[in-house]
């Protein structure tokens, strides 16, 4: 018994792909590569990075002004 030659591995990603599907396995990177670029940036500290006009305008639109009312019994 010696290690696994590409033949084996490529067995294995082909039946990976049946159970999970190429859609879930995207997504499943892609929020892989979001968490390991989130973990960079937290490393690297936000002060070395100063946030882009682009980004607080969108940060900006998604705060709501709301105004809470008080509720009377009748």
């Amino acid at each position: 018994m010696g290690s696994f030659s590409i033949w084996h591995w490529l067995i294995v990603l082909v039946i990976v792909m049946l159970v999970f599907g190429t859609k879930k396995l995207g997504n499943i990177g892609g929020d892989l590569g979001k968490a390991i670029k989130g973990f960079k940036d937290g490393v690297k500290g936000e002060e070395e990075k100063p946030a882009s006009t682009a980004t607080q305008q969108a940060v900006d639109k998604a705060v709501l002004d709301v105004e809470a009312k008080e509720k009377t019994k009748q």
